[in-house]
């Protein structure tokens, strides 16, 4: 004799998932956020700053600079303001855990909470001071830049570039953040009219 499942299961299924995915999410960002800010603390302990030092030939080089602006050195002398956005974003991500369901939208979150805090550490504790420090680059891929000018950046930095891709993928998709079914735009369906010739037939 088959037991029936018990009409709890599914409730207590959904429970264990609204508790482990945001669990998840922090995971993620802890994990980046860690390696980034251990491996930055190496970086300025053993590199000197403006030297190249190179690690697989011109394919991948460790080259340690001081960096004011966004990821990959853009945007240099508006530190402040990236400051401010960098605090936003950690808020609006913390805000969105209430609805976490999914795990690709829990990985897109953790991934770019991770990079933005490691980041923003940066701003807040490095050189030259509260609330503009300067955040630590040192990767450098010549060959990625196809001519242009290169850009050196971190692990937080790979981490915010992995997670926007993550979510254009999760957008393309139409996966929603609380996992609910893709919305397919069901057409409401209307009998057509009696035709009403075919009525006036019918009654003579």
């Amino acid at each position: 004799m088959i037991d029936a499942p018990s009409p709890n299961a599914p409730v207590a299924s959904g429970s264990r998932r609204r508790a482990l995915v945001p669990l998840l999410l922090l995971g993620v960002a802890a994990v980046v956020f860690a390696a980034d800010q251990l491996v930055k603390n190496w970086v300025v302990d053993h590199l000197v700053e403006g030297q190249t030092v190179p690690v697989w030939g011109e394919f991948l080089r460790w080259h340690f600079v001081r960096n004011p602006g966004a990821a990959f050195s853009f945007a240099t002398g508006s530190t402040w303001i990236f400051t401010i956005l960098a605090v936003v974003v950690v808020f609006v991500v913390l805000w969105q855990i209430r609805r976490l369901r999914s795990i690709p939208w829990a990985l897109f979150l953790g991934l770019l909470l991770g990079g933005v805090l490691g980041n923003l550490t940066d701003r807040l504790t490095r050189e030259p001071g509260f609330p503009q420090g300067h955040v630590i680059d040192f990767i450098s891929t010549p060959w990625m830049w196809l001519g242009f000018n290169e850009a050196i950046y971190n692990i937080a930095d790979i981490a915010i570039v992995s997670g926007m891709v993550l979510f254009i993928l999760i957008t393309l998709l139409g996966v929603n953040i609380d996992a609910s079914p893709r919305s397919r735009g069901t057409q409401t369906r209307t009998s057509p009219d009696p035709d009403p010739e075919t009525d006036s037939d019918a009654t003579a």
